[in-house]
């Protein structure tokens, strides 16, 4: 008898011999669209990106605590095969098996089944997603109440079912995708004379349900360009979030910010700009030079002696435990004079290509600057200088929001995109999000929907979305960061912050060591008095 090991590979390759020979027309490209993501973008927050209740497609289908679904995907498969006009559901796995080679063109993965198994994996599978699905589309009315009345518990229009919830993320994650022609095969098996027609709408509601950003404003003309040969549906809800132009996948992000700012900046500044330039260019000579001098003294052996020597001799006097106060307080100035250069240098470094640099939402606002929810997506991103506005698109937050953007973002970087949009407008929101009274202002706004416990929540869920995945520019987002960040770092208000801790708190090392040394001073004269009656000196005067 043969040993499972040794069918196993004679199953092997048997598949390989299948591939090898498969003929597939050469002006066919089927991209590559399912990926497994790497572990060090998931190991932030693993249930992110792994269902937890139902498997779809082979990724997952082996795990055992997903089995419980199973009964319900059966059932969908039966009510399916009920309905088909033509023929049975062991039809539709026979024209899946036709596609086999193109099937697993999809996945990046080796998909250890053989193609019987993956064809009515797929089926199943198939069928349970599309009538789910159809819950999404609200003219499917003559089948919609019972389709509803049987999966009822699964769906979650209200955000108050758990097990709703948790089906909604399972169906968008990036492992978890089949693709999408398997849907208009089996719409093919119901008839249907427009299966792009009736998925589009059912891709609709389904957008409109759990996508954070509602970005697509005209879905007529998205549906014709897009939808016909979408990938699979988290491929799609990318496409809405990022709409794609003929120039490589890049976005169009109009920016109220004119290349004259500076110019006219400058004009209205006038003398007294430039006047306050010359003065800190100055000043910054100035304060330098004394504070290299102070690190360089304060190392000298003999200075150290000269300083701590008035120290045993006021203890002698008085016998005061003053001196660990001091002996401190003298030290911490040697040490802030020896770190002014490195933080000054590390104030002054160029930041890196991809770091994302802005003012959060307080700082803004405190400067003048308003927020107003955009009239779409990424694309209607704008400031306006004249009104001083920054419009930012609506975000409806819920415990949804955090798995959907995640996803986005590995399917983002899985296929690497000349311009990785999303991401950096995720770094944009993490930038100018920096406690619960950013979060505040933008809910008073309208921009942050939030259904989550708390404004906490919210902070949290931003700054951990990007984690494992390194940002890159996107030159047509970073005119919208750059005119915010031009407009801001012009403000008089803020210039003089920046000029006082530069110039002022920059050189600390000279006050610590000033004020250490009168105090000192002091100490002295007042152990002195204690000994000689000074008031009496005074008096006699």
């Amino acid at each position: 008898m043969d040993s499972p090991r040794r069918r196993h590979d004679r199953e092997w390759v048997k598949r390989i011999i299948q591939s090898l020979e498969a003929e597939i027309e050469d002006n066919e490209q089927i991209p590559v669209s399912i990926f497994t993501i790497p572990k060090t973008l998931i190991s932030p927050k693993i249930e992110a990106y792994a269902p937890q209740q139902v498997a779809l497609g082979p990724y997952h289908h082996r795990r055992s605590d997903l089995y419980e679904m199973e009964r319900y995907k059966l059932s969908s498969a039966r009510r399916t095969q009920k309905k088909l006009t033509t023929g049975k559901l062991r039809d539709l796995v026979a024209r899946f098996m036709k596609y086999e080679s193109r099937i697993r063109a999809y996945y990046n993965k080796y998909l250890d089944f053989d193609g019987e198994t993956l064809a009515w994996m797929l089926a199943v599978d198939a069928a349970f997603l599309l009538e789910y699905l159809q819950t999404f589309n609200t003219e499917m009315a003559a089948s919609l109440t019972r389709i509803a009345s049987n999966m009822s518990h699964l769906i979650d229009f209200t955000r108050r079912k758990f097990l709703g919830r948790a089906i909604l993320r399972d169906i968008i994650m990036l492992e978890n995708q089949i693709p999408l022609f398997l849907l208009r095969e089996l719409l093919g098996f119901h008839q249907i004379e427009n299966p792009n027609d009736v998925l589009a709408k059912m891709v609709k509601g389904l957008y409109e349900v759990i996508s954070p950003i509602k970005a697509v404003d005209d879905f007529a003309s998205y549906e014709e360009e897009f939808l016909a040969k979408g990938n699979h549906l988290l491929e799609l809800m990318y496409y809405m979030l990022v709409p794609a132009t003929n120039q490589g996948g890049s976005i169009t992000i109009s920016v109220g910010v004119e290349d004259q700012v500076d110019k006219e900046e400058h004009e209205r500044e006038g003398c007294f700009r430039k006047a306050f330039t010359s003065m800190s260019n100055a000043l910054s000579r100035l304060c330098s030079a004394p504070t290299r001098c102070i690190r360089g003294i304060l190392g000298l052996e003999g200075i150290k002696i000269m300083v701590k020597l008035p120290l045993v001799i006021i203890r002698k006097i008085r016998g005061v435990a003053t001196e660990g106060v001091l002996e401190n307080l003298i030290t911490s100035a040697g040490e802030v004079a020896g770190g002014v250069d490195s933080s000054h240098s590390q104030t002054d470094a160029t930041p890196l290509a991809e770091e994302l640099t802005i003012p959060n939402v307080t700082q803004l606002s405190n400067a003048g600057i308003k927020f107003h929810p955009a009239n779409g997506g990424l694309t209607t991103i704008e400031f306006d200088l004249s009104s001083t506005t920054f419009y930012l698109p609506t975000v409806d937050l819920d415990d949804n929001s955090e798995v959907v953007m995640r996803n986005l973002i590995a399917y983002e970087a899985s296929v690497g995109p000349g311009m990785m949009a999303l991401l950096r407008y995720v770094d944009l929101m993490k930038g100018i999000i920096d406690g619960d009274e950013d979060v505040k202002l933008l809910r008073e706004a309208g921009i942050v929907l939030n259904h989550l416990k708390s404004d906490a929540e919210v902070v949290k869920l931003w700054d951990n979305m990007s984690k494992g995945v390194t940002a890159t520019k996107v030159p047509v987002l970073d005119k919208a960061i750059n005119g915010i960040n031009t407009y801001y770092e012009a403000r008089w208000s803020v210039r003089a912050k920046r000029f006082m801790k530069k110039y002022v708190f920059g050189s600390w090392a000279l006050l610590t060591f000033l004020a250490a040394n009168i105090l000192l001073l002091l100490t002295a004269l007042e152990a002195f008095c204690s000994v000689y009656d000074c008031s009496r000196w005074i008096s006699s005067k």
